[in-house]
């Protein structure tokens, strides 16, 4: 089992930046695929982004695109998300996944999940 802890959540007006992190108690960054989802109230949990094991691919969801920036320390051990340019509908608890050998942007496809945490976004 891989327990995913992540950090950096909170409230920002629009138009602020955010980073929030995420890393895996007591295993090997490298050895996982990461990503990032996001459930806003009332919704089902939706893709944002994720990179490969290496760090050398990434993908977004066509909403954040030009404004999120998924990246990876492997040495540190950490994955993280730069969110620029928030706007309230970006308001929603972001999970960390990871997965051992294929993530994709379907929620079902990560083999472990993070606790959340809440990024609110005023307006």
């Amino acid at each position: 089992q891989v327990q995913l802890v992540e950090s950096g959540g909170g409230l920002v007006e629009a138009g602020d930046s955010l980073r929030v992190s995420c890393a895996p108690s007591g295993r090997t960054l490298s050895d996982y695929h990461m990503g990032w989802f996001r459930q806003a109230p009332g919704k089902e949990r939706t893709f944002v982004a994720l990179v490969n094991k290496s760090g050398g691919t990434t993908v977004y969801a066509d909403s954040v695109k030009g404004r999120f920036t998924i990246s990876r320390d492997n040495a540190k051990n950490t994955v993280y998300l730069q969110m620029n340019s928030l706007t309230p509908e970006d308001t929603a608890v972001y999970y960390c996944a990871a997965a051992r050998y294929i993530l994709t942007t379907r929620v079902g496809s990560a083999d472990y999940w993070g606790q959340g945490t809440q990024v609110t976004v005023s307006s």
